[in-house]
């Protein structure tokens, strides 16, 4: 379902041959869009303006759409929506459990690989930042109707698991009185142990090939690791209120059969060479060359990732592979794309996308640490959020500071500025739902009813309405490009307008089919902020 200013956009173009570009009317009584398409024409058909303008109005068909356009000035054309269907969009999209956003025709099978935390260690600062964004690509695509399968990466292989395995041992450690600070306490001290004794170096060594080939007492203390790790990821994606759950998990430890295939493979066909005593592929235009398999006989994140990509494609029937990870790793994706591109693994139509996101920042607009220059935990980042606002404010404020911004700009962490209920801010929007709420409740209590949009005689109130519409539309850009701050900018201009509208145009003071007409307009506008809010990953509160 498009808007109505896409389809007036449309019948325009059809008639003029060109996009006519309408802009907002600068004021109520110029309609509601402008377009200067005839100034742009005339000046290509060395004619007049106004004439241009004449002949492109005696031409439209939007009757059924608008007044009749005005030609005012040197030669703009002004369209006024008639609103009676205005009314009738904003009805249509009360009565759809969706709000307006459309449920697409090309349906896609999409893989999203976010968060992907390290097992022993605690989420950090950049794990907020890749899981919120993938949380709302997941939201978004889903709602669109697409088969979303998320997949959390995690790092559970590795040289790391032999110093951590044998650490227990040494300390005769139950794993079962672990928790994930306490695993990650365990790392850091096995750590420093690998780093002072050569001999625990060695027996580290020694316990990730005993892991590798199966040992059963060095198997199950790795699950138990990866046991705990879980259970603390989850409570921390409960808290989010993020979709993840272990149904998604799929660590690196679950290529490790598919990637001595995957060299052979490649190898076999030329693709991957011998160098230096790795194996390696070499992609035009990149200045290093992906290492399947090193030197060592070991196998590295740029062969894990190929077959990852391989898996996804074959076994879970991707048509489309999205990746959030830093910013700083966008040359190894490509990398990654361009090999498995060569291989086949990755055909034309399926497409795979990196989107990467800059950096947490604090309040002086330096990397965030810790006070002796450690990494931030995600949970910290959290609990200095809640010292401002309740916990799912507190979630609103993080995950909108985190999403209106161009994913690849570095944003300053101000919990104290991210919790105002005033401003650009998560807070504002959800204060704007449950203002929404409020008259509705009200209203309920006086034994009022509504059922639709009748009337709608004031400007703000055309505006409002008119902005509702586009909701379906602004979803549809985020599915397309994967830009979530468009979808923030637009429910921060519904709140405004809905505050206008508040302001000038009284809801339960008003009689008769006037106040109908506006508490429906009251429940359209709750429909959509608590549908967008959804979509953002945060609660939209009845009361604040």
């Amino acid at each position: 379902m498009s808007s109505l200013p896409s389809v007036l956009s449309q019948r325009i173009e059809a008639v003029a041959g060109a996009d006519p570009e309408l802009r907002p009317a600068t004021k109520p009584q110029f309609g509601h869009f402008q377009s200067n398409i005839a100034l742009r024409l005339a000046k290509q058909e060395g004619a007049k303006p106004r004439d241009v303008a004449q002949r492109i109005v005696d031409a439209l068909g939007i009757e059924d759409l608008c007044e009749t356009p005005e030609i005012a000035g040197p030669g703009f054309i002004n369209f006024r929506l008639r609103t009676d269907v205005l009314a009738r969009a904003v009805n249509e999209q009360l009565a759809d459990p969706q709000a307006g956003i459309v449920q697409t025709d090309d349906l896609k099978t999409v893989v999203i690989d976010y968060s992907s935390p390290n097992v022993a260690k605690q989420m950090h600062v950049g794990h907020l930042r890749s899981t919120i964004i993938g949380d709302c690509f997941n939201r978004v695509l889903s709602a669109q109707g697409h088969h979303v399968i998320a997949q959390n990466h995690i790092g559970d292989w590795g040289r790391q698991f032999g110093m951590l395995i044998e650490q227990v041992v040494d300390e005769g450690l139950d794993l079962g009185s672990l928790d994930l600070p306490g695993a990650e306490a365990l790392y850091r001290r096995a750590n420093a142990h690998l780093n002072e004794d050569e001999a625990f170096a060695e027996r580290a060594r020694e316990r990730v090939v005993k892991l590798q080939s199966g040992d059963p007492e060095t198997r199950t203390a790795w699950q138990r690791l990866i046991k705990i790790s879980l259970a603390g990821f989850n409570r921390t994606y409960r808290r989010m209120n993020v979709l993840l759950t272990d149904d998604d998990v799929a660590g690196e430890s679950t290529y490790n059969e598919l990637l001595g295939p995957v060299a052979d493979d490649l190898e076999a066909r030329g693709i991957a060479v011998r160098d230096s005593g790795a194996l390696v592929v070499f992609a035009a235009g990149f200045d290093a060359p992906a290492i399947i398999r090193n030197s060592a006989g070991g196998y590295g994140y740029d062969a894990t990732d190929v077959a990852a990509i391989r898996h996804r494609v074959n076994d879970l029937g991707a048509q489309r592979i999205i990746y959030v990870t830093d910013a700083r790793q966008a040359n190894h994706f490509r990398l990654v794309f361009a090999v498995a591109k060569m291989a086949g693994y990755l055909p034309d139509d399926v497409e795979a996308q990196h989107v990467g996101f800059g950096m947490v920042l604090g309040p002086g607009g330096t990397p965030i640490k810790t006070r002796d220059g450690g990494t931030v935990t995600l949970e910290s980042l959290l609990d200095a959020a809640e010292e401002h606002a309740s916990p799912d404010v507190a979630l609103a404020a993080i995950k909108y500071a985190d999403l209106s911004n161009s994913l690849q700009k570095d944003y300053v962490f101000d919990a104290e500025r991210m919790t105002q209920t005033t401003g650009d801010t998560g807070p504002y929007l959800q204060y704007a739902h449950s203002r929404c709420a409020g008259i509705l409740r009200e209203a309920a209590a006086r034994d009022l009813t509504w059922s639709q949009v009748g009337v709608l005689n004031e400007p703000a109130e055309q505006e409002l309405a008119l902005w509702l519409t586009r909701f379906g539309e602004n979803v549809q850009v985020v599915s397309d490009d994967l830009t979530p701050h468009k979808l923030c900018t637009y429910l921060f201009e519904l709140a405004t307008k809905f505050s206008s509208f508040y302001e000038k145009c009284p809801v339960l003071k008003s009689d008769g089919e006037v106040r109908t007409s506006r508490l429906a307009l009251v429940a359209a506008t709750k429909q959509v902020l608590a549908r967008g809010l959804d979509l953002l990953g945060i609660v939209a509160p009845e009361r604040m």
